[in-house]
């Protein structure tokens, strides 16, 4: 069975998207989509440096694009499930026809300035803990006032907070942890200092029309699947102040019956963690355009065509 995957923010790179303008359509493509939200994604994924990118009204949709277009790449296929990590879940809810690819950059470009405005009240980041016990790193990360934003499995825990906080967790990281490695974002996502962007999100959500998932939709929220368009869409909203829980996403792969794992680009990320996480699953990222052939040869193992699996 085949696990579809999107990353969140911090995975992409400056030139990234260069090689997928290059595939037959694709640069009309992301071009109206950049009309449509206001936002020239070409530029951003193919000409700006990596500060430009790392603002986070400009990298949300930006991943969420890079997402879609790879995905489209791939052809029409019908994965078992899809997920999406932070900002990779309304990648997901459009693989999973809860919103069509518009809707889904409308929503993730008002997404990325509300989180922006949000983490310009305060100087916040995020830091990922390498290696420990996780019971014993989240309670360390309480006692710095620090919060264990996203519980990655693997081994990884990404705490956010103030940079006080963050500088704190440098000179006294939990005991049995390797490493502390600061992120590459613009603020303290998925936490309270979020909060004022929820209220801006929820407004958003309101105008969509979501669709109940054709897929299997597994939630970051908590690892469950979700068989209601509308709770996808409310658990979009919500988790944009709360903890992202791939751990427990991993953990519902495996009770699927996983047996592949496919993460849109720019991947890696998902695919490193699911290595460690869910061994005996074979992987694949979609950094280039070169890895297509590889990933349809593993869809073509693991997946049913969406004709087929419609008894057409």
């Amino acid at each position: 069975m085949l696990v579809l995957v999107a990353p969140g923010q911090g995975a992409q790179t400056p030139g990234f998207l260069t090689p997928w303008l290059e595939l037959p359509g694709a640069a009309d493509r992301v071009a109206a989509w950049s009309d449509a939200i206001g936002l020239d994604l070409v530029h951003y994924g193919t000409q700006a440096d990596a500060d430009a990118i790392r603002d986070t009204a400009v990298a949300q949709p930006l991943l969420v694009a890079a997402g879609l277009l790879s995905a489209a790449a791939l052809g029409d296929i019908a994965p078992g499930a899809v997920a999406g990590h932070s900002v990779g879940e309304i990648t997901a809810a459009a693989f999973a026809g809860v919103l069509d690819d518009i809707s889904a950059l409308n929503l993730v470009r008002r997404r990325g300035l509300a989180m922006a405005e949000a983490a310009a009240i305060t100087e916040t980041g995020m830091s990922a803990l390498l290696g420990g016990d996780p019971e014993v790193s989240v309670a360390h990360l309480q006692k710095l006032g620090l919060t264990p934003a996203n519980i990655n499995g693997a081994g990884q825990i990404v705490a956010a907070g103030t940079m006080e906080q963050l500088a704190a967790l440098l000179e006294d990281k939990p005991e049995g942890v390797r490493k502390v490695v600061p992120l590459k974002v613009a603020g303290a996502f998925h936490t309270r200092h979020m909060a004022p962007a929820v209220e801006t999100l929820a407004k958003a959500a309101a105008e969509l029309a979501p669709a109940d998932p054709k897929l299997t939709y597994v939630s970051n929220k908590d690892g469950r699947t979700v068989a209601s368009g509308a709770e996808v869409l409310e658990r979009l909203v919500g988790q944009v102040a709360n903890p992202v829980r791939w751990d427990l996403c991993m953990e519902t792969f495996k009770e699927l019956g996983a047996t592949a794992l496919i993460e849109v680009c720019p991947g890696g990320t998902l695919t490193g963690l699911a290595k460690r996480a869910l061994p005996g699953v074979r992987t694949l990222a979609l950094k280039t355009p070169e890895d297509l052939d590889a990933a349809r040869a593993l869809i073509a193992e693991t997946a049913t065509p969406a004709a087929d699996a419609a008894g057409a």
